[in-house]
């Protein structure tokens, strides 16, 4: 296509497929994201008829990944994690160990893949989607109440987790045939995390004070459009800075970013004025996942499709049931947290897209990635129907008294000037007791 059109071509025909697949998807009763994924499929390469720009659309979507991760971390909540501490992180890290020990051993022993290969295949299938985690539980209209708060805790740790890999891996993951001494590893490793260290430390001291200032300062324009503007241009910004003066990813410097925001008196508006974008760019992501994907890998490897769908359901279920079960949380809890979890989605597709072009994962076992979590999130849906049956199904009346009792109104722009005090950076960044 001419280049002056790329751009327009890729933004209205992800977009528009993206929104009839999507409607197609929601009548069908499953997650949208299943139909951004196969409007991806339509206008990819393995499929005939049009095919996007497949240079420009992975540039799209590294914007969503980095407006995702900004949105992660407003909706970080320190507070609420030390809350369920005693579960959600030795469960988030037994599942991922076994998620990942259940993928290798498939990837080892049925597929003869390598071992790096095998392991990150496993790590992969580790991780749930924060998208359809807790678009599900709102659904369900738990996302507030004692079960949310152990599923988000469980996925911010899960999430932390694959922060500190995306920063961690191009260095261990080498390709293959070179040779590289131990010494000049641990050296470039330390490296690496002194300078995220030193951009962490930065944007909680100075960061802490210099954003929340600038947040109060642009609301007291009372101007919506130049709070948006401005939000979105702290989340690139500092992003761009991450990756381009400290060595760190674009992911992990939207997340710490927002991190910063989500404890200043306007954090709760900077998070509803990056909605509409981030919703936005996060279809373009998941339209350019789909793009990746190579259908065709149900029929040559549909064993090796089930396999993983039953790493991704079963295993990771079975784990967290587990799990709940030795902290003694009742059914009901145990059951949602387990569904909850039964599926992966964008950090997965980020982790498989490293391997690739780090050389360590293959086209095929990307696509089996791929079609896990396009199967997954399908199928997320009916486990929770599942469970609903098995006694799991949410007391809506109880949940409906709490939510009345527990709603307050956040500052608006209109109350900028209201705001004297300008959070201390250990308001964002410490973790209450």
């Amino acid at each position: 296509m001419p280049h002056a059109d790329s751009l327009i071509l890729t933004l209205v025909g992800g977009f528009v497929l993206a929104f009839v697949f999507g409607m197609l998807a929601n009548r069908l009763k499953l997650s949208p994201l299943v139909g951004y994924l196969v409007a991806g499929i339509v206008v990819g390469p393995f499929t005939p008829g049009y095919v996007a720009d497949t240079e420009l659309a992975p540039q799209l979507a590294e914007i969503g990944v980095i407006l995702l991760m900004f949105g992660v971390g407003l909706h970080f909540s320190p507070k609420d994690l030390m809350q369920v501490r005693k579960v959600a992180i030795p469960g988030a890290l037994v599942q991922i160990a076994a998620a990942t020990a259940l993928g290798w051993a498939l990837g080892r022993f049925v597929l003869g893949l390598p071992d790096v290969e095998a392991l990150l295949m496993g790590f992969a299938l580790s991780v749930a989607s924060t998208v359809v985690l807790i678009r599900a539980l709102e659904e369900r209209r738990q996302s507030k109440g004692d079960i949310g708060k152990i599923a988000v805790g469980w996925l911010i740790v899960e999430d932390l987790v694959i922060v500190i890999a995306l920063v961690m891996l191009p260095l261990i993951v080498v390709p293959a045939g070179t040779v590289v001494e131990p010494g000049a590893l641990a050296i470039s490793i330390g490296w690496t995390l002194v300078k995220v260290a030193v951009f962490v430390a930065l944007m909680l001291v100075v960061g802490g004070r210099v954003l929340p200032w600038l947040l109060v300062r642009i609301a007291h324009t009372k101007s919506r459009e130049l709070f948006t503007l401005g939000v979105l241009a702290i989340a690139l910004g500092i992003a761009f800075i991450a990756y381009e003066v400290f060595g760190a990813s674009f992911a992990l410097g939207a997340f710490v970013a927002g991190l910063v925001l989500n404890g200043t008196p306007l954090g709760h508006n900077a998070a509803e004025r990056s909605l509409p974008l981030r919703d936005a760019f996060a279809v373009l992501f998941f339209v350019s996942v789909g793009m990746l994907f190579d259908p065709g890998i149900l029929l040559r490897e549909p064993g090796a499709v089930l396999g993983v769908l039953l790493i991704i359901i079963v295993g990771k279920s079975a784990a967290a049931l587990a799990i709940t079960t030795v902290f003694k949380l009742d059914r009901k809890t145990s059951l949602t947290v387990a569904a909850a979890l039964a599926q992966i989605g964008e950090f997965s597709f980020i982790l498989a897209a490293l391997g690739m072009a780090l050389g360590a994962v293959s086209r095929e076992t990307h696509d089996l990635i791929l079609a896990g979590a396009l199967l997954s999130i399908s199928i997320n849906p009916f486990v929770f129907k599942f469970i609903d049956r098995m006694g799991a199904a949410p007391d809506r009346a109880r949940i409906a008294r709490a939510e009345a009792a527990e709603r307050t109104d956040p500052p608006d722009l209109a109350d900028a000037d209201k705001i004297k005090d300008i959070p201390q950076p250990k308001a964002a960044a410490s973790n209450p007791q």
